[in-house]
């Protein structure tokens, strides 16, 4: 609404039409639960996307915003993320768990029988910002712990890596809304404000993480309240949650891109190697590239001896390179022994020749090769705990990381 006022022109993209919403379909007509749960059809859910578009046409129309200028792009919602991981170029579609579709179901989508592949999104979302130009860019958060959100925050960001020469770098507002215990109290406080998560979410990491603020007008948080109320088929079963975010203000924030040096250890006859400077804003994981080597160090809990089991995800870019030509690398350690795949070659383990695993008493470093990751410019990484979960959410979020040339 800032934006309107100001003149300025808003386009509004929709990644998914919400059709992987069972409790949506079930509680949406209570008469029908529950004899409804066993007589459900593909076309049940493709319809609940429909109807979903039509309450965000219309709550973007209370907010001034008008049909023109929504573009719904009709993926699988609950599955952008796994398109993300596994389903890129020669491999086949992801398909959608209700609606066992391969490919957009919405006729009047501009992405139609689009396969679910992540370069469908990324040709998608490049043509909309090509098309449009924004300044400001508002999009979802990578610590959001829904999928389709943090996937659309890594998909925004290939696009713009791949624009960087193309258009002005538009600035970006990532936002949150599925974290677990936030915002607090719940239900409809309009009196109240949104407060910027810190501890324990972001763990020492929140002294990085800038946030901004945007206080709204009693007109405008009017306007928001009466534009959340208008997907009826969710505030049926989730008003006391989405009614929380109708507050004071907003807010904004963004992870700190990671930028890393190459090194060269220097070693003299009769001395050791020389230590290498991990690059890091977190007690939990830094990164170094050390002898055309990738290093990653994570932090060992205290005091445990064994099982300690991690999952390290890589999503590599080089440029002039199409994403899903580079790999998706994903890392489990367990102890003192790893695993390495390939996610875009299916869920077997690759070659990892090269690639070492060191532990010591406070951490552990896995050493990857750089000729294994193709040489890459930068990636996108995660990593958490498997089984005993002791690392911070937030410190589990993707973060954009860039090798300096």
């Amino acid at each position: 609404m800032h934006a309107l006022k100001s003149g300025a022109e808003v386009k509004v993209v929709y990644l998914t039409n919400g059709d992987n919403n069972i409790f949506s379909i079930l509680f949406y007509n209570p008469l029908l639960f529950p004899l409804r749960l066993f007589t459900l059809t593909e076309l049940d859910f493709i319809n609940l996307g429909k109807h979903r578009q039509k309450e965000a046409i219309k709550a973007m129309d209370i907010l001034g915003v008008k049909k023109d200028n929504l573009v719904f792009l009709g993926y699988p919602d609950h599955g952008t993320d796994q398109m993300f991981v596994y389903n890129w170029g020669r491999n086949k579609p992801y398909r959608s768990m209700f609606c066992k579709q391969t490919s957009v179901p919405y006729r009047e989508s501009n992405s139609y029988k689009k396969e679910f592949k992540g370069d469908s999104v990324l040709g998608d979302l490049k043509k909309v910002i090509l098309d449009y130009k924004p300044t400001k860019i508002f999009v979802s958060h990578a610590s959001d712990v829904n999928g389709d959100h943090w996937a659309l925050y890594l998909y925004l960001q290939i696009v713009l890596a791949d624009l960087w020469d193309v258009i002005p770098e538009p600035q970006v507002f990532p936002y949150l809304v599925h974290v677990p215990g936030w915002p607090l109290p719940h239900h409809y406080h309009p009196d109240l404000r949104m407060e910027p998560l810190a501890q324990p979410f972001f763990d020492d990491l929140a002294p990085s993480v800038k946030w901004k603020q945007v206080q709204l007008t009693p007109e405008e948080i009017e306007k928001k309240h009466a534009a959340m109320l208008a997907y009826n088929s969710q505030t049926r079963i989730s008003a006391f949650y989405l009614l929380s975010f109708v507050r004071q203000n907003e807010i904004f924030s963004d992870l700190p891109l990671i930028t890393v040096k190459k090194q060269t250890s220097l070693k003299t006859p009769g001395e050791p190697g020389r230590k290498c400077a991990f690059t890091s804003d977190t007690q939990w994981v830094g990164f170094a590239v050390v002898d055309d080597c990738l290093l990653i160090k994570a932090k060992k809990p205290e005091g445990l001896k064994s099982g300690l089991t991690y999952l390290f995800f890589i999503a590599t870019y080089k440029v002039g390179v199409d994403f899903g030509e580079t790999p998706n690398i994903a890392i489990i350690t367990s102890d003192n022994k790893f695993k390495m795949y390939d996610t875009l070659l299916g869920k077997r383990p690759i070659d990892s020749k090269g690639t070492s695993l060191e532990l010591d008493r406070d951490s552990l470093i896995l050493k990857i090769p750089l000729s294994l990751l193709k040489d890459l410019d930068g990636f996108v990484f995660c990593f958490d705990s498997l089984g005993r979960k002791f690392v911070p959410t937030g410190c589990t979020s993707f973060r954009k990381v860039i090798i300096e040339k």
